[in-house]
């Protein structure tokens, strides 16, 4: 029966159909044969309304719209000239420069493409002209853009929490301490790789005129992270003060919300949130056939009974989820496989907090794995001279990186689940 369905999936996205309908294509004919021919269809326009009636599920497209905001504001140009004046004395300055930028940025959007565009614009230009290999500077933004998933607030976490039930508050809380571990792995290997540029380090007045400028970018993760820790509003909340917050910056401090840029923000924010939420109402009606066929309460019993260690499944499930990451982008992945593998990783005892920041590594892996790699494309967007087998050439370093950073959150379970275990 899954090969069955899995076969029509893959057949129908093989000869061009965008995932979002190739999956409600495949749940209709199921449906249909499975669940009462006719009368099954009608469930259709129920399963789509009840997956999208969800309160958390409202935090999406206000984040969504958040990013596209901050993207035209000129907050990351402004972050990236502080970070420079900083940094940019020690080894491969500019490279640590720009991912302390990734990460501050990925703590206000919560996108990697917002992330990876945003920062790429200033810092790929400003990189070469000081001497920086164009590979390496192509790598290091494509892996620094995937930091957007990783560190809250992130749309992954908020999915994963929609289609698992686990919450949100504690999924954005696990992230903390991995991104900010994975930013040092990626600080480490990018000064290293470019410890031959040094730059004479900027004045104290400087930094500090830089500093001011960015202030406001700076108080944004300040704001989202700060509220939802301290219980001020919850996630979902924090999306709508996130929105607020950043018109009032784009606005008032930065003056980039003319006519035409709002135009762009409202295009770009419907055209993302079309396709999130398209796809979201496909796999649930993938996931809801299934579940009527007892696919995964059958594949989580076949797991459960192998002779072999939980490990081993673990291992399986991450390469499953490294070769679908070559071929579908992360929503695509996360709504399509979780109702398959959330109900095996509890019953085999995992933590469900723990293997979400496993899972959105492997989404991370996902952004920069071709062919389909969406940060390699939006990157090539930014720099049209560049090649798209340059761009992956310079994240084939960050791609190992973040395999062995898998090893480590195994090995360490503790690193996602130490402040919630912590802090009350």
């Amino acid at each position: 029966m899954i090969s069955f369905f899995s076969g029509g999936f893959a057949v129908l996205l093989l000869i061009g159909l965008p995932v979002a309908f190739a999956l409600s294509f495949v749940a209709a004919i199921g449906l249909y044969l499975f669940n009462g021919g006719a009368l099954g269809l009608s469930q259709i326009p129920i399963i789509a309304y009840k997956s999208l009636d969800d309160f958390t599920m409202s935090a999406l497209p206000m984040y969504v719209l958040m990013s596209q905001v901050l993207l035209y504001s000129g907050v990351g140009k402004e972050l990236y000239e502080m970070a420079s004046k900083w940094f940019r004395h020690l080894p491969g300055g500019l490279a640590i420069a720009t991912l302390t930028c990734c990460a501050i940025f990925s703590a206000i959007s919560g996108s990697s493409v917002a992330t990876a565009v945003t920062i790429g614009m200033v810092a790929i230009p400003e990189m070469t002209a000081r001497g920086y290999d164009k590979k390496s500077v192509l790598g290091l933004m494509a892996a620094g853009g995937t930091l957007g998933i990783l560190i809250p607030p992130s749309v992954p976490m908020i999915i994963y929490g929609s289609v698992t039930g686990e919450s949100v508050g504690k999924l954005f809380i696990a992230g903390v301490i991995p991104g900010l571990l994975l930013l040092l792995l990626f600080m480490v290997y990018a000064s290293w790789k470019t410890r031959h540029i040094k730059e004479a380090p900027a004045t104290w007045t400087e930094r500090f005129q830089a500093t001011r400028k960015a202030i406001w970018g700076l108080l944004m993760p300040v704001i989202i992270i700060g509220g939802i820790y301290s219980g001020i509003f919850t996630p979902t909340e924090a999306a709508a003060v996130g929105v607020v917050v950043s018109f009032l910056i784009a606005g008032l401090v930065y003056r980039s919300l003319s006519l035409e840029n709002m135009k762009k923000i409202i295009l770009s924010t419907v055209k993302t949130n079309a396709m999130i939420l398209f796809i979201i109402v496909g796999a649930m009606l993938f996931g809801f056939i299934l579940t009527y066929l007892q696919i995964p309460q059958k594949l989580t019993e076949l797991a459960t009974a192998l002779p072999v260690s939980k490990w081993v499944i673990f291992v399986l499930i991450n390469i499953v989820l490294l070769i679908l990451g070559c071929f579908l982008e992360t929503v695509s992945i996360l709504v399509i496989t979780l109702p398959i593998l959330y109900p095996i990783i509890t019953a085999l005892g995992f933590d469900p907090i723990w293997f979400a920041i496993v899972m959105v590594v492997n989404m991370e892996l996902a952004l920069i794995t071709p062919p389909v790699g969406l940060n390699l494309f939006v990157l090539k967007g930014v720099d049209p001279s560049s090649s798209i087998s340059t761009i992956v050439k310079g994240s084939l370093p960050y791609v190992v990186i973040m395999l062995l950073f898998i090893v480590l959150l195994s090995i360490a379970p503790g690193l996602a689940t130490f402040l919630i275990d912590n802090v009350k």
